[in-house]
């Protein structure tokens, strides 16, 4: 694959590693908030999204406008809601008929449930109302938005990515999406209609303007230990060009381990990027570290 055009329009070269450090779930509870709090402090990560729906929205909107020049925050729009017992729905309709819930009156818990009832015939301009609700939820709270992306990458379907395509030309903000060929997306599992769909599509976004990213990157929330040393080993390969590092950095509380079966995980997430280990390694690997307000620059001037 050819170089990022992205890279020389930051001011690099094509042989530059860049990373976006990307805290998810802000507002998700009051550990990820708390925990993304003190991280701005550590200087390593330098990019969030926050849950528009859930309860600790309000707060994490408070603190982005307390903190306004700090902050390099998004919305990560959510149509999904994993946990068993806790739980939240959308903003914009409680109707059992709308598609958008469960049994239980809340928003599903898997994505597959999110691309079966993207099927069905007026689930989109259903879809596409909640999005746009979250989005301007947060631009009313007082957060000047980064960027958009996805909670469990729920928008990566044919009849729901115009819409948050849409959502980001009107914002004129970057939406998160990476550069992949077709083989790339079946391999992760698309079916193959659709891996040729979004192969064709990120081809014309790309040659339109709009920055993608060269990779994704995670560690598995099913590992919770030696994070560090996962860490690592993944910053030990970055290829060369704009990747997107996903972590879920929160506190150790009683509230975190009542909710997500997988908090060791988030809690050596907030460990591992409050270390001084993990930012000598950046400095002395050369690794450049961006957050999305420089990218929305762009977005902004193309305009």
């Amino acid at each position: 694959m050819r170089p990022n055009p992205l890279l020389k329009q930051l001011g690099l070269t094509d042989t530059d590693r860049v990373v976006i450090f990307h805290t998810d779930d802000i507002g998700m509870c009051q550990a990820s908030l708390a925990a993304y709090m003190e991280l701005l402090d550590a200087g390593i990560i330098s990019a969030a999204a926050t849950m528009v729906p859930c309860p600790w929205f309000p707060a994490t909107a408070a603190f982005c406008r307390e903190n306004a020049a700090r902050v390099d925050i998004g919305v990560h729009l959510t149509l999904t809601c994993e946990w068993d017992s806790y739980r939240w729905g959308p903003l914009s309709t409680r109707d059992p008929a709308s598609g958008l819930l469960d049994d239980e009156g809340y928003l599903p818990r898997r994505t597959e449930a999110v691309f079966a009832a993207a099927q069905t015939p007026g689930f989109a301009a259903v879809a596409r109302a909640e999005l746009e609700a979250q989005v301007a939820r947060a631009v009313a709270a007082g957060i000047d938005i980064t960027h958009i992306d996805t909670h469990m990458g729920s928008v990566f379907h044919p009849a729901l990515l115009p819409a948050y395509l849409e959502l980001a030309q009107r914002y004129r903000v970057p939406a998160m999406l990476p550069r992949l060929e077709e083989a790339q997306i079946r391999a992760m599992g698309f079916p193959a209609e659709m891996a040729t769909y979004f192969a064709a599509q990120l081809n014309t976004l790309e040659a339109a303007g709009l920055p993608l990213l060269d990779a994704i990157l995670s560690v598995d929330l099913g590992q919770p230990d030696d994070r560090l040393a996962q860490t690592l080993q993944l910053l030990d390969t970055l290829p060369a060009g704009v990747s997107y590092f996903i972590l879920h950095p929160s506190k150790d509380t009683p509230e975190l381990r009542a909710i997500a079966p997988d908090w060791r995980a988030r809690v050596a997430d907030y460990q591992v990027f409050s270390d001084d280990a993990l930012r000598r390694y950046i400095r002395e690997q050369g690794i450049h570290v961006i957050g999305y307000r420089a990218i929305r620059n762009l977005v902004r001037q193309e305009k």
